[in-house]
């Protein structure tokens, strides 16, 4: 599913062409890219919940989070997401890239992966996607790229 929402997000995200709306025709596309099906409606189903978690009445929990907050995970969350993770999420709220309410749609969405661990290459990637989904998030995407894009051993967090 994770290199389906790859494909999507690296050929439409800098595109001048708009993803297609009609599910049938982005399906066929897809396969066409040697996916298959259920992966297809996997990333799909996760991107309609990204959208969705805008909504206030989708997920109260995300909504007026204190900007400056000290978020304990639960033990699932540890398992799923090591304290290299952890720590580059708390970096990122640090440095303003992500708010209380960006982390937690973060973690969200990196909770509904189908990996047992999630990779710090994987959370930026997902933290990248949710900044580019949320309005107003111009400058924290800009940031979180050139973040993404830095070579190993430049970013000290």
């Amino acid at each position: 599913m994770f290199d389906v929402l790859m494909y999507l997000f690296e050929n439409y995200v800098h595109s001048e062409v708009e993803i297609m709306m009609d599910h049938e025709q982005l399906t066929d596309e897809l396969s066409r890219a040697g996916f298959r099906h259920e992966e297809i409606f996997k990333a799909l189903a996760w991107l309609e919940r990204l959208a969705a978690l805008q909504e206030n009445g989708e997920r109260p929990f995300l909504v007026n989070v204190p900007q400056y907050s000290i978020r304990i995970y639960t033990d699932e969350e540890m398992l799923r997401l090591d304290a290299q993770c952890r720590g580059f999420l708390m970096f990122l709220e640090q440095i303003q890239v992500l708010s209380g309410e960006t982390r937690e749609m973060a973690i969200d969405r990196l909770m509904d992966l189908e990996q047992s661990a999630i990779s710090l290459e994987d959370l930026k990637w997902v933290v990248l996607m949710v900044l580019f989904n949320v309005p107003g998030q111009e400058n924290a995407y800009a940031k979180m790229e050139n973040l993404l894009f830095e070579e190993p051993g430049e970013l000290l967090h």
